[in-house]
């Protein structure tokens, strides 16, 4: 969930999923044998559209019986942010809003590493 948490620096607060997830919250869910912490960007009548903050793609068909709890909240040093709270809310929409920004952006970013990658191995 880069760039909104940071590997093995935060700490995140789990808490059981109670009924429906919607827009914006952020699960844990089991994909295989791994288990993913991205955000929800569309509820479906059966299913859930999902999206890592820093990822290109959407997952699909992400369903409730694949959750295994949901993001409460998160310590950043000695800081707790709450995951109602308006500041994280509105973080939350406007990260979500981007995507389509960020998509193109990153797509252009990964061109320009392999581009950048041939011509050194050159």
């Amino acid at each position: 969930m880069r760039p909104m948490l940071r590997e093995g620096r935060d700490t995140i607060l789990i808490s059981p999923v109670s009924g429906r997830l919607k827009k914006y919250d952020v699960p844990l869910y089991r994909r295989g044998e791994d288990y993913v912490l991205h955000r929800v960007v569309k509820v479906r009548e059966q299913d859930y559209v999902i999206c890592g903050d820093n990822c290109l793609r959407r997952e699909y068909g992400i369903t409730d019986e694949q959750l295994v709890g949901v993001l409460s909240g998160f310590r950043r040093g000695d800081r707790y942010v709450e995951i109602d709270s308006m500041c994280y809310r509105l973080y939350a929409r406007v990260w979500v809003a981007i995507y389509p920004m960020r998509f193109v952006f990153m797509y252009l970013k990964m061109i320009a590493k392999g581009c950048i990658r041939r011509v050194l191995k050159k």
